[in-house]
């Protein structure tokens, strides 16, 4: 990504996955902490994995979680009362994945002004220096992994790519970099003859459904679809197999690393790919900062990765991944 703040990057390696080891769970650990977690919606179950595991953390932490959710990932208004509202609660930092971050400026302004740290949480803000600092995976490599997938199986499968890609909304950076890197992994530029429909989803299963289903009456011969998130790669597939569509002759990308996903799509290898991220990171260390700020004066600063790996049952030459075992082991959600 092209934050300004200096790169760390949390490593994803055996018991990490599952959870970190956090010391005295359960007993007082000090001065008391009050953390917001502002997330955009229920609907997927990203975010609900995020909040849960904020949960478990501020358990563990015998810290007071405050939580708030908006109706959609284009939901600005519950986001600024939350923040508002968490405030006025005493929250010592609020973590947010921001719908909106030049809509939030103002009460993300008004929360730091009060002295509450604020940390963006999966959606990078521009400029990344609105924020206290950002856990997040690398969206932009997340696209980028899941480009250089599509390419080398479309070329594998000696396709003419005609691509298809099912984005977020505008303004939202996650949606932006995932479909820059995806664009710049393929090895096409904006523009490119080789894309023949885009297609904004809000990362929505039903929106994803009926985008597929309108282009596929456009654009019968599509043969590359880029999905944003899982949901979206979900609906495109419930249209793509409706219109019978050759699911061997197409190529499915997306990002994520949802169980159900990982169950439905990519262990059937209905979902060619998928860049897993992690939101069990983004919450557990956001929680984590917040008390080391408050306790030990460690104020949360920067940019932490919090980690993607390609994950596909049909690895192709050239494009490390993970098979889909690893997958199912370590994914988030019911």
């Amino acid at each position: 990504m092209s934050a300004a703040y200096p790169l760390r990057s949390l490593v994803l390696a055996g018991s990490l996955l599952a959870g970190l080891a956090l010391a005295g769970c359960g007993e007082d650990q000090g001065e008391a902490v009050t953390v917001g977690l502002i997330t955009k919606q229920e609907e997927n179950p990203y975010w609900v994995e995020m909040r849960e595991v904020a949960q478990e953390t501020a358990d563990d932490l015998d810290v007071e979680l405050l939580t708030a959710t908006g109706t959609s990932d284009t939901d600005v208004e519950s986001q600024e009362a939350a923040l508002d509202d968490m405030v006025e609660q005493g929250a010592d930092g609020i973590l947010i994945a921001p719908t909106d971050a030049e809509a939030l400026s103002e009460a993300i302004g008004r929360a730091q002004d009060a002295g509450v740290r604020v940390i963006a949480v999966d959606t990078p803000t521009d400029p990344p220096e609105l924020m206290d600092a950002t856990f997040a995976t690398d969206n932009e490599r997340a696209g980028q992994l899941i480009g250089e997938y599509a390419a080398a199986k479309a070329e594998e499968l000696g396709l003419d790519a005609q691509i298809v890609t099912l984005d977020l909304t505008p303004g939202v950076s996650t949606g932006e970099q995932r479909r820059a890197g995806f664009l710049s992994g393929f090895g096409v530029e904006e523009g490119d003859a080789a894309i023949v429909a885009s297609v904004d989803t809000e990362g929505d299963r039903d929106n994803a459904a009926v985008a597929m289903t309108q282009v596929l009456s456009e654009h019968p011969d599509v043969n590359v679809v880029y999905t944003v998130n899982e949901p979206a790669a979900l609906g495109a597939l419930a249209a793509l197999e409706e219109e019978g569509v050759d699911m061997d002759e197409l190529v499915l990308v997306s990002v994520d690393g949802g169980c159900r996903a990982m169950r439905e799509g990519v262990r059937p290898g209905l979902i060619d790919a998928t860049a897993m991220q992690y939101p069990q990171n983004m919450a557990r260390e956001g929680v984590r900062a917040v008390a080391r700020a408050v306790r030990d004066g460690e104020e949360p600063t920067g940019y932490l990765d919090t980690g993607t790996l390609l994950v596909s049952d049909d690895p192709v030459e050239g494009v490390e991944s993970r098979r889909v075992e690893f997958g199912v082991r370590t994914c988030w959600g019911s």
